[in-house]
């Protein structure tokens, strides 16, 4: 089976004890482990992948409860560094009633900026190897500079390079900074997944196709397209298109549903022994049905990791339908 590699932010995430009210407002909180690329390379260890986590923990609390919780899903934290120069990200999460979710970020800066390419100097990709980023630790940091170190090395390995944008602008001084960075890793990109929420922000092109064939540059070969509860789609460079209409499911808490769904499409195409690009082409229809399923049963929990399910749990959801 191929590994996964996952670089960037590995936080605390407070989740409300209720829904339907302003941050502001709210009393209580649970703290859940967060982190896109930590709840990627959870979901792909969960369901039976090999999954490394590449970024920086706080000596504190809140680094120790990461690691704890990393380790007992499966991850291995063998490039996760410590540092006491600056404190483990926090992120307060606010939900409305049906479970979407607005963010108050704790960081500045957060450990996982100061992370450094010297981490990563041993690091030994393999053509069949993932890398998996997002763009919350792009902004101007160490952290920014050894994206650029990873991600030369696995293209220079061979391997895959997955990019899921992830925005979230309160992290960032303005949009326009976000969008430059957006835009300048694309480009480095074989595969890019991304949500409906994001495409015209990234592109500046209002009309769905159109925005869709724009992210084509480079070398991305692929485009995974998510649209929430209506499902997800995938737009290949040569032409052809494949998509399935997702699961209808009772949804408490959408945090890091669309982790669990990029995770769940990592994991099949760490599976085949064939080329991921080949076996995301071949497959398709097959790979968005079981990532659904996923992302689905993610949003029925509280929580990120705590709330992806097993390989058993999705694929019986796919059986039933």
């Amino acid at each position: 089976m191929k590994r996964l590699y996952t670089i960037g932010e590995a936080l605390i995430d407070f989740i409300p004890a209720e829904k339907g009210k302003k941050l502001k407002d709210i009393n209580a909180f649970e703290p859940q482990v967060g982190g896109a690329p930590a709840n990627v390379a959870a979901a792909h260890a969960i369901l039976g992948g090999e999954s490394y986590l590449l970024t920086q923990l706080g000596t504190d609390a809140f680094g120790d409860r990461i690691i704890e919780l990393l380790e007992s899903k499966g991850v291995h934290t063998d490039y996760i560094t410590r540092t006491g120069k600056a404190n483990t990200g926090l992120a307060f999460v606010s939900l409305d009633e049906t479970g979407n979710r607005d963010f108050s970020f704790y960081r500045n800066p957060s450990a996982d900026l100061l992370y450094d390419g010297s981490a990563v100097k041993d690091i030994d990709f393999h053509k069949e190897d993932l890398l998996h980023f997002c763009s919350v630790d792009l902004v101007e940091s160490t952290m920014k500079e050894t994206h650029r170190t990873v991600i030369g090395k696995m293209k220079e390995a061979g391997g895959t390079v997955v990019f899921d944008p992830n925005i979230r602008l309160p992290l960032w001084e303005d949009k326009d900074a976000c969008r430059a960075a957006v835009r300048e890793f694309m480009k480095y990109a074989d595969i890019i997944k991304i949500s409906d929420e994001e495409l015209e922000f990234i592109t500046g092109i209002k009309n769905e196709s159109d925005a869709l064939s724009a992210l084509f540059t480079d070398d991305v070969e692929a485009v995974i397209y998510t649209k929430g509860p209506a499902g997800s789609e995938i737009i290949y460079r040569e032409g052809g298109y494949c998509e399935h209409p997702g699961f209808e499911v009772d949804t408490i808490d959408t945090t890091g549903a669309g982790d669990a769904f990029i995770g769940a499409v990592l994991y099949q195409l760490s599976s085949y022994t064939k080329p991921a690009i080949d076996a995301l082409k071949e497959n398709g229809p097959e790979i968005l049905r079981l990532a659904n399923a996923v992302g689905a049963l993610s949003t029925t929990r509280k929580g990120a990791i705590m709330s992806i399910p097993s390989y058993k749990e999705a694929d019986d959801l796919t059986s039933s339908i």
